[in-house]
């Protein structure tokens, strides 16, 4: 299996003019090449680990699923690396029933690890319709459970602990964290959290609160209304077209969320005392 973590060589050097060389580890960072029924859609880039979860979370994301029993397979596919052995870089999906065909494209889309939209290639496509609705006026949560919860995702990240290299995201459902899953791409992180929830049952994720580690941006808002999640929260801060997209789908959006305060941006009204 392809190595969440690589050592690297570094020379690390101090204001005193003094040196010092020794081995760092790095988060991983390898392509993740998915076909659907034979047909390949998309490259992308993740730290390799829970790729099952991950192309879950990309489907349920890009509105191909809303169940997992639409997806029937996810088989790891041919490539092997120098010394003859399966890279698992390659992944052919079986739709099944009830799967929507994704967006037609003239080839292969590349990604990046930060970019989870660079390969839509219409604007109509971004917004994308949930068939798992968020605005449901019953759902509440205290703000002491938001101010502890990053802290609680912090607690679960093992792989940052190692490499300082990687995001986060965390589901906390009755105030239980289900799911935490870390990547070098933000989106991929929460790809990985959704698909896994998915895959469990969980969605629509009705009650739910999704944390994430760092800023909020469109496409997170989007993959998590298409999850059903009701309440999103970063420790940073929200683009404008995130917060302008969770008002439109009825989304709570909290930024800033650091220990002792947070900033409520949409539905203010769901976080009590």
């Amino acid at each position: 299996m392809a190595r969440t973590t690589r050592r690297s060589p570094a020379v690390r050097l101090h204001a005193d003019g003094t040196r010092t060389s020794r081995p760092d580890t790095l988060a991983g960072e390898e392509p993740l090449e998915i076909s659907l029924d034979g047909q390949r859609w998309l490259v992308t880039m993740r730290t390799p680990g829970d790729d099952v979860d991950l192309v879950h979370g990309l489907l349920l994301a890009e509105g191909v699923i809303s169940r997992a029993d639409q997806v029937l397979r996810v088989g790891y596919g041919p490539g092997v690396d120098a010394g003859g052995l399966l890279e698992y870089n390659a992944v052919d999906v079986r739709l099944g029933d009830g799967a929507r065909a994704p967006e037609r494209r003239e080839r292969a889309v590349y990604t990046s690890a930060s970019c989870g939209i660079c390969g839509t290639s219409s604007i109509e496509a971004l917004a994308r319709t949930s068939s798992h609705p968020v605005a449901d006026p019953g759902v509440r949560v205290r703000l002491a459970t938001l101010l502890a919860l990053p802290d609680r995702l912090r607690e679960r990240q093992r792989l940052f602990d190692r490499t300082g290299g990687v995001h986060a995201a965390g589901l906390l459902l009755d105030d239980e964290l289900v799911c935490v899953r870390e990547d070098v791409g933000r989106h991929n992180a929460v790809d990985k959290v959704l698909g896994r929830a998915l895959r469990d049952g969980l969605v629509p994720l009705t009650g739910a609160v999704l944390q994430v580690s760092g800023r909020l941006s469109y496409e997170l808002v989007q993959k998590a209304s298409m999850a059903g999640v009701p309440v999103l929260a970063a420790v940073s801060a929200p683009s404008a077209a995130a917060v302008e997209l969770a008002e439109e789908v009825g989304m709570t959006v909290v930024g800033f969320s650091r220990g002792t305060s947070l900033s409520v941006y949409t539905r203010p009204d769901r976080v009590v005392a």
